[in-house]
């Protein structure tokens, strides 16, 4: 295969892959943040679901007193949405495309890949997802928000004005608030696409309730006959 742009945690079933999973993980952890996790999901072996799961590259985060730490794009201020790190942004959203384009050359169509992604992982993947140039089998955004949202309308990309997208929330979420996630769940139906919500009594975090409904939604998403 090819070598990635981002160095990732790779899993992948016994035989040819027949679909893929890019997974970001949150600010401050790594690709290996969701490994356990990828086995509860019953794809890797009965789909042939391959799971992509890169490392964001390390960067100062305002917020964090300049730390330097693994992040997808600096965060300047506790209201995400007040100075936003538009470089970042579009630079992870290169990196993500460049794994996109390394899966399909390798075979995968793109409407068999779904983007995931956890917190600034999920922005990332939201961002990217609704303007890649080729039809995605899904968007899934956990304890996230929409960045950029004033600039969607022009970018958007109509082969993925239609693609499934989930978003799940903490309602007890102290790191994003869960208003900021309803606010861009509105925006995004607002602009016509098709957002299954779902919000729990947790942090931020994950939950096992959650962990089932992401199951469901990701075997119909790359399961044999998918929309």
């Amino acid at each position: 295969m090819n070598k990635p742009t981002l160095d990732a945690v790779e899993i992948n079933p016994p035989g040819s892959p027949r679909a893929c999973i890019i997974w970001l993980h949150g600010l401050g952890a790594d690709g290996h943040d969701f490994e356990p996790l990828i086995p509860q999901l019953g794809l890797v072996d009965a789909l042939g679901v391959r799971v992509v799961l890169p490392h964001a590259p390390h960067r100062p985060v305002t917020i964090n007193n300049g730390m330097l730490m693994p992040a997808w794009y600096d965060i300047r201020a506790a209201d995400f949405s007040r100075g936003e790190d538009s470089e970042g942004i579009r630079e992870s959203e290169q990196q993500l495309q460049a794994l996109i384009r390394r899966e399909v050359d390798n075979g995968i169509p793109p409407e068999r890949i779904v983007l995931a992604g956890f917190s600034q992982g999920g922005a990332i993947v939201l961002h990217t997802g609704l303007r890649y140039p080729q039809p995605l089998a899904g968007i899934l955004a956990l304890s996230s928000y929409l960045p950029l949202a004033d600039t969607l309308a022009v970018e958007a990309a109509a082969a993925n004005s239609k693609v499934p997208i989930m978003m799940a929330h903490g309602t007890q979420d102290p790191v994003v608030p869960v208003m900021l996630a309803l606010q861009s769940r509105d925006w995004l139906q607002q602009l016509g696409y098709r957002v299954n919500w779902h919000s729990y009594p947790m942090p931020h975090a994950l939950c096992p309730e959650e962990l089932v409904e992401l199951r469901d939604w990701l075997q119909r998403r790359l399961g044999e006959g998918s929309d």
